[in-house]
């Protein structure tokens, strides 16, 4: 049969952070936010808990309205904004949950929650610290009036022999740090993890905005309590808007551990959440140590086309270095992208936190590189295995024996040649990958690719999320599109509903031609990984067919180059302990 016929009809040790605030409301550039507080709504609790679309084996709380980590003395902490009244955004509080594995979680009560002149009016987000005497301190952004005037406090357990650090202390000396008249007040939050410089003093950066410029502003400590703002922030870029959630952070030139010394012998990670696209992205560069700047390296894009941690429904993240195993973490947020505030009061939840991965420079380092965690596999239960399989134009192959809508999907597809890779039309040059998704989508016959896998499909194919390569030809080189498309996921229809085809692409060598894939299926969340994680997007989405033991997976080629599932093996996916 010819493929998708149907369709048409039819968060050193010692970092955490807590992701930002967003409302979610449907926009063209990306998952859109805001720091609108609905009165009438956020403290409209649920009364019944919709379970159709929560996810199994990603993080999240019984109820409610969430929106990253610490890990100390063996037990991992996740710390993450939270409405405990309502599933709109409101309401904000620190709420704390505990792990020993990052997957299974207990949850505690709230860490901290406005209660002081200097967070009256909102605890948002920021990050932890470990200082050499082995105790963690947290900073965080308190909101000191009503016109969101912001401050910067800081937080310590109250009792440093319990090892779930249930109870966290405001000291009155609050806050250490507030904004000169050179710094816009109201776009002055979320510090980062702290690091150490050769001068024994500590430095921490700011997301913050100045006219269109966004900053990482930079301010130094010799012991904690009192901040000095550097001269010059650490980095600066024109025309991005205002930063959020900035994270900094030392990667190794080799191998794939992760390093917690700020050193000059290592290459450095900018990454910033745009406010304006809400998206994230990052560059890869040097730390001038003595003058305290960042300089971004010639092959990173230092603007909105630059490089993106994940390409789809993924913001407000933090990474950690977690000394267990020797990694650099990081864990992104995602929200709801399908329904109205007053409809997330109906479902009784909303957002989700995504699988925590390990992350490390490409060999090549002009990017880095993202995989799960391998304590994930540990849900993994039945398996399906295929190889040698051979996929003509329009052919597709089901996946059978396993839970479809809850999911790990490992799949490696090899092709003979390149040569009828289709020709990448000039007029895409300036387009984001996305734009080009769009027009060129997975019913759409191409050369080499579309091929794929579909994801939450519906037996006939009225519903279903592909996602997919498909190869160029450019000028001089060949451009591999990786698309996950969210456009026919369901048959719900809502003039507020957000079905992108989210996209990147992929830098990949091509000589041995094979293109490797990953997702994990969470009933309403698809995360993919595309050649062993250089290119990683997270989609959102609710089938209202595909649910469920409704829910089915194919894999397929709609390319004029027939392709070969060299293997593919497929795993259902036990559900997470979430107490």
């Amino acid at each position: 049969m010819e493929f998708f016929k149907k369709s048409s009809s039819l968060w050193d040790t010692f970092a955490i952070s807590l992701v930002s605030f967003i409302v979610v409301f449907p926009n063209i550039n990306g998952v859109f936010g805001s720091h609108k507080v609905y009165i009438d709504l956020q403290s409209s609790s649920a009364v019944n808990v919709k379970n159709v679309h929560r996810t199994g084996f990603h993080f999240q709380p019984p109820k409610h309205w969430i929106n990253a980590p610490m890990y100390y003395n063996g037990i991992y902490h996740l710390f993450y904004q939270y409405n405990p009244k309502g599933s709109v955004w409101g309401n904000i509080v620190w709420a704390h949950s505990v792990s020993k594995d990052l997957i299974n979680w207990i949850h505690l009560e709230p860490a901290i929650y406005p209660s002081k002149k200097f967070d009256k009016y909102g605890t948002w987000s920021g990050s932890a610290t470990i200082l050499p005497s082995n105790k963690p301190i947290i900073l965080y952004t308190g909101l000191v009036d009503s016109n969101k005037t912001q401050v910067q406090n800081y937080a310590v357990p109250a009792n440093l022999s319990d090892p779930y650090l249930r109870e966290w202390i405001k000291p009155d000396n609050n806050p250490l740090i507030v904004p000169d008249i050179s710094i816009n007040k109201t776009q002055f939050r979320d510090p980062t993890t702290a690091w150490m410089g050769k001068d024994g003093h500590w430095r921490i950066i700011m997301g913050s905005l100045r006219k269109k410029r966004g900053l990482a502003i930079m301010y130094r400590s010799k012991d904690f309590m009192r901040w000095i703002k550097a001269k010059h922030p650490l980095h600066s870029t024109a025309n991005t808007g205002n930063w959020e959630c900035p994270d900094f952070f030392p990667v190794s030139l080799q191998g794939t551990n992760g390093l917690d010394k700020y050193g000059e012998d290592s290459k450095y990670v900018l990454k910033n959440s745009m406010d304006l696209t809400r998206f994230e992205y990052y560059t890869v560069g040097t730390y001038d140590i003595k003058k305290d700047r960042y300089i971004p390296d010639n092959t990173s894009v230092d603007s909105w086309k630059g490089l993106r941690l994940d390409y789809g429904n993924f913001y407000a993240s933090k990474s950690f270095y977690d000394p267990s195993k020797n990694r650099r973490v990081t864990w992104g947020w995602a929200n709801e992208s399908d329904i109205m505030p007053d409809d997330d009061i109906k479902k009784g939840w909303a957002g989700i936190q995504l699988i925590p991965r390990k992350l490390w420079l490409d060999p090549s380092g002009k990017q880095l590189v993202q995989w799960p965690v391998e304590e994930l596999e540990t849900l993994r239960k039945q398996k399906f295995q295929l190889s040698n399989k051979k996929l003509n134009n329009g052919e597709m192959v089901e996946v059978k024996g396993i839970t479809p809508a809850q999911a790990d999907v490992e799949v490696t597809f090899s092709f003979a040649s390149l040569d009828k890779a289709e020709p990448f039309d000039p007029n895409w040059t300036d387009l984001y990958a996305q734009d080009v998704c769009a027009i060129k989508g997975s019913t759409v016959q191409g050369g080499l690719g579309p091929f794929g896998i579909a994801t939450l499909a519906s037996q006939n194919l009225e519903e279903y999320t592909p996602v997919f390569f498909r190869v160029f030809k450019a000028q001089q080189n060949y451009k591999v599109l990786m698309c996950s498309d969210a456009t026919r996921s369901t048959l719900k229809y809502n003039e507020t509903m957000y079905k992108p085809s989210f996209a990147g692409y992929v830098d990949v060598d091509l000589a041995d031609k094979k293109l490797s894939l990953r997702s994990l299926i969470d009933n309403s969340v698809v995360e993919s990984f595309g050649a062993g994680g250089k290119t990683c997007i997270t989609s959102r989405v609710y089938p209202t067919l595909a649910i469920y033991d409704k829910a089915h997976l194919f894999a397929f080629n709609n390319g004029t180059e027939p392709i070969t599932i060299e293997t593919l093996d497929a795993w259902s996916m036990g559900n997470a302990k979430i107490e």
